[in-house]
């Protein structure tokens, strides 16, 4: 180059090829220090808006900026946090991604993910840092409500529908890897696992987002078998940048994602971020000249850099990037969407739901969080939106004006025995908030010590349940939550999450039936703790097992509360006909299965069909079943339609440890369909692999 400084504006509509030209082209130009100057975060944490005075004091207000060189002209990385919504600004917040899975909706996720990716973009940013797909072991995990679910299938397509969605406009990246199941320990815990728990159940979906073109990594704090995520070879090189072929670059989670920058540039970490610790130019110089890292390690680390910035300098339409679209009209309409397909029925005992508003004149809402904006977790993953709709408010709009609402917190019982019998029901709300759990900033959030709900609620629910015979009691959080002290007083439980700016909204249209419940549960709610793996939030050592959730539930032959993949409906469905268009299929294929879903009831509804796999005369330990596929489908009353689910042979494929490689057996399976992972609802049929 005749002058070093980009015309960055020029660079525009590059094939893959010019991509990987003009990034070697524009390294072969670098200096030592320009290159380092790449691999750091350049300082901030985005905390001031400084063209507003009277703009908030907080993380990530604007973009978090990486390797910005005005000299060369090579713009930076510009970080926004996830995964409900943009941080940034006053953004549209979605439902928590826990609510988000309960949808099992990877179309409304792709949309959810271009409206972000847009959000970010129109807000400077150019990297969104919320695709969490961090599997949930354990129910109580701080930041539960920050991932899909249990179960590495379904957290897979969804990652990969974030993924599809956000990358139409920026760049996106998959965290935290790996592992990373535990909140207030995560910078100190080493989690033993073997190889093949570690591969086929914590890592199986990182693989399916490399696959789909996730252009970043962000490494987990904790360790794996004894060393950090961060400085942990075999999660980065061996098996991310070598057995993978990803293409991407890894990023450090913020300030103590490393701990050494030799050990993090020898395992494959390409920029630590917020900004230079361990990494910073001048550390990473004198590294070079003592020979403990080589420059071909920061070549390739800038490469993976140069080539990401450069495919994504133009991404998308520029006219679409205005501040107009932030929590625009559309935006807050999908997050509505959102919230109403997330929303579960667990329980509608004698069909009391939904309320019908002619034979009703006075309800009573119950509950501290019934007028409170409950939308999750006050850490990194805040998002601003201009407004929340409090379930409160939700219920009195659908409500309407001939109903007459009384509201009440709960906090004397004495009253709240005397209003519930003057009222035709009592709709009671309670749950979780980012007190109880999320990022551990103490002394708030964090791991939770209990997964019941707190003593003041429990005796709330039983108190108005002793009064009022028609009481629904809708639940707030981010993961399971053990209903079995009150559960059998209520007919009517709903499970609302974290659910977003318009979850209010979405819960009083639910209640009086102006949307039909269609979400179905990501997670297994067990009875007691008893029947979950162990779980101490203050372990500096624990090992993860094969087993979780509802795979574990299987193998002790456990009864949950409400198995994974339940969920109600004002409808009911039928599931027949079930066939294949194949009696067996060879490694490297697929095997359509159709089945006929009918509407049996009087109202339309949206079910969503489960396909589980269970393996005949395996030669290894595999679950009595699990999750290979998923799809939903629109009925009419009395309507039927045939849904179709591919699966390919590979999805059924295991690690061998000893043969380091995936073996994909050829025995019979079986599939079973169904609206839960309750096996008394299976229709089944068996194929095999040759």
């Amino acid at each position: 180059m005749a002058e070093r400084k980009l015309k960055w504006d020029k660079l525009i509509g590059l094939s893959e090829e010019e991509i990987n030209q003009k990034a070697q082209e524009i390294l072969s130009h670098m200096t030592i220090k320009e290159k380092t100057w790449q691999m750091v975060g350049d300082g901030e944490l985005g905390i001031h808006d400084e063209s507003s005075e009277s703009s908030e004091t907080r993380y990530n207000y604007k973009p978090v900026p990486a390797g910005v060189d005005k000299n060369l002209g090579i713009p930076g990385i510009e970080f926004t946090d996830g995964p409900r919504g943009v941080a940034l600004g006053n953004s549209t917040c979605f439902p928590v991604s826990m609510a988000r899975g309960a949808t099992w909706d990877l179309e409304l996720e792709k949309n959810i993910g271009n409206a972000i990716g847009i959000e970010a973009k129109a807000q400077g940013a150019n990297y969104f840092g919320g695709v969490c797909i961090n599997l949930l072991r354990h129910p109580a995990w701080g930041r539960a409500q920050e991932t899909y679910g249990e179960d590495t299938f379904h957290l897979g397509a969804f990652g990969v529908a974030l993924i599809k969605g956000t990358q139409k406009h920026v760049m996106s990246c998959a965290k935290h890897y790996a592992c990373n199941s535990m909140e207030n320990m995560r910078f100190d815990v080493d989690v033993k696992i073997d190889e093949r728990t570690l591969r086929e159940v914590y890592l199986w979906h990182f693989k399916k987002c490399v696959e789909a073109g996730v252009t970043s990594i962000m490494n987990a704090y904790n360790k794996v078998n004894g060393k950090y995520c961060g400085h942990n070879s075999h999660l980065l090189r061996d098996i991310l940048k070598t057995d993978w072929n990803f293409k991407g670059f890894v990023v450090t989670d913020f300030v103590r994602g490393i701990r050494n920058g030799m050990d993090a540039i020898n395992a494959g970490v390409d920029i630590e971020m917020p900004f230079g610790i361990h990494m910073k130019p001048i550390k990473l110089k004198r590294l070079l000249e003592k020979g403990k890292i080589s420059e071909e390690q920061i070549n390739e680390a800038v490469l993976r850099i140069l080539r990401l910035k450069l495919k994504f300098a133009h991404e998308g339409d520029p006219a679409i990037y205005n501040t107009d679209k932030v929590a625009c009209k559309k935006h807050i309409q999908l997050a509505l969407d959102a919230a109403r397909k997330s929303i579960v029925l667990l329980k509608n005992e004698e069909s009391l739901l939904p309320l019908r508003k002619k034979n009703i004149k006075k309800i009573a809402v119950m509950g501290k969080l019934a007028d409170t904006p409950n939308i999750g977790d006050n850490g990194s993953s805040r998002v601003y939106p201009p407004y929340v709709i409090t379930p409160l408010e939700g219920i009195k709009n659908s409500a309407g004006n001939t109903i007459e609402i009384m509201h009440n917190d709960g906090g004397n019982l004495e009253h709240v025995e005397k209003l519930a019998r003057q009222t035709d029901a009592v709709i009671i709300v309670v749950g979780n908030t980012s007190n109880d759990e999320g990022e551990y900033i103490p002394p708030l959030g964090g791991d939770r010590d209990s997964l019941e709900l707190d003593e003041e609620d429990e005796k709330l629910i039983l108190a108005v349940a002793s009064a009022n015979k028609k009481s629904i009691v809708v639940l707030e959080g981010g993961s399971s939550i053990i209903v079995e002290s009150w559960k059998d007083n209520v007919p009517a439980i709903l499970m609302a999450w974290y659910p977003g700016m318009e979850g209010g909204t979405a819960i009083g249209e639910i209640i009086f039936g102006k949307f039909n419940p269609c979400g179905k549960l990501p997670i297994v709610f067990p009875k007691s703790e008893d029947q979950l793996p162990f779980f101490d939030k203050y372990a500096k050592s624990i090992e993860y097992g094969y087993y979780h959730g509802y795979k574990l539930m299987d193998k002790n032959g456990y009864e949950p509360a409400f198995p994974f993949g339940h969920g109600l409906s004002y409808t009911t469905y039928t599931y027949k006909n079930l066939r294949k268009n194949k009696e067996a299929i060879s490694k490297n294929a697929e095997i359509e299965f159709n089945v006929d879903i009918t509407n049996d009831g009087h109202i339309s509804g949206e079910e969503i069909v489960q396909l589980y796999i269970s393996y005949n005369n395996s030669s290894v330990d595999r679950p009595i079943k699990e999750l290979k596929g998923f799809g939903k489908v629109y009925l009419n009353p009395g309507e039927i339609k045939t849904l179709t689910l591919n699966l390919k042979a590979e999805d059924l494929s295991y690690y061998d440890s000893n043969k380091k490689k995936w073996v994909i057996e050829p025995i019979e399976y079986i599939a079973h369909f169904g609206p839960s992972s309750k096996e008394e609802s299976f229709i089944s049929t068996s194929f095999r692999i040759t």
